[in-house]
């Protein structure tokens, strides 16, 4: 991996862990429903505007199918689900939680393409629930009124990412930048009619506002630019590295800007969980090789 690949990959995760402050700051006063259709709108326009200027055509009558199904998975309810969890739980604890997201990949497609599961991914599912457990039952958060709720919905984002995962492996291949465009599109109309079940809470800021436009334009828009350059330029298993580094963003923008305490189970839980996401995942680190092409 060359120096200009690694800096991405670190900028790639600085974002993604950004996405839970932004949460923390906008859920509480737009609502999930707001938060997340201004998040998925604002991606959509911001790709638009990425598309034309690159001719990256949607093909929308070829691929409609392809959208909604990512827009879905991948965005509308992860997102939702996530901005729901940012009412009560911190932003070290949900980046944590969306790190679970490659073993729940490894677990359905165990259970739905009939894989058989090696000791080694049974253990880092045992460690991964381990460490899930240790994070969440020593934060103070867990005894706040609906944080098992709140967990669970961040489990259940975590576990949408990974059927995503799963369907983009073996869908039709789409041009990366026309998925990210497409879909964002398809979690917006999915969306837009949330607005009329869930009233805001709050009257929303500049400060509320500019934490939506972020989300859409930087966490989502921006984010997938940098993903899908990553992924061709190092190769998918390189640039799953980054499922790894977002937790480590994630503690840090919720200590330095939200005031959240890092205790030893932060450190504890978080280590454990991404032990079993690398055991899971079959990731070996390897020194990065500076100056050389990258070998995906």
């Amino acid at each position: 991996m060359t120096t200009a690949n690694l800096l991405k990959l670190f900028l790639l995760a600085a974002i993604w862990g950004s996405s839970f402050l932004f949460l923390r700051i906008g859920a509480p006063v737009l609502g999930p429903a707001a938060l997340i259709t201004c998040r998925v709108a604002f991606a959509a326009v911001f790709l638009a505007l990425v598309s034309q200027a690159l001719r990256k055509p949607l093909h929308w009558r070829s691929h409609w199918r392809h959208y909604t199904v990512l827009g879905f998975f991948n965005s509308a309810l992860p997102f939702l689900l996530f901005a729901f969890a940012a009412k009560t739980l911190s932003a070290a604890v949900m980046s944590v939680l969306n790190a679970t997201a490659p073993m729940w990949a490894a677990l359905i497609a165990a259970v739905w393409l009939r894989t058989p599961i090696s000791a080694r991914v049974l253990c880092g599912l045992v460690l991964g629930t381990l460490g899930v457990a240790l994070l969440v039952g020593f934060d103070h958060v867990s005894t706040q009124p609906g944080a098992a709720l709140a967990i669970a919905a961040g489990l259940l984002a975590a576990i949408n990412y990974g059927i995503a995962s799963l369907y983009a492996k073996r869908a039709k291949a789409v041009e990366p930048v026309a998925t990210a465009h497409g879909s964002m599109w398809t979690a917006t109309l999915m969306l837009l009619p949330t607005l009329a079940l869930a009233p805001m809470p709050g009257t929303p800021t500049p400060g509320v506002m500019a934490a939506a436009l972020a989300l859409g334009v930087l966490c989502s828009g921006v984010a997938y630019l940098l993903y899908f350059g990553l992924i061709r330029d190092v190769g998918p298993t390189s640039a799953l590295t980054v499922t790894f580094l977002n937790p480590l963003f994630g503690i840090l923008w919720g200590a330095l800007f939200l005031g959240e305490q890092i205790g030893w189970h932060t450190v504890a839980g978080s280590a454990i969980v991404l032990t079993g996401t690398a055991l899971v995942t079959g990731f070996r680190p390897r020194l990065p090789s500076f100056g050389r092409a990258a070998q995906p």
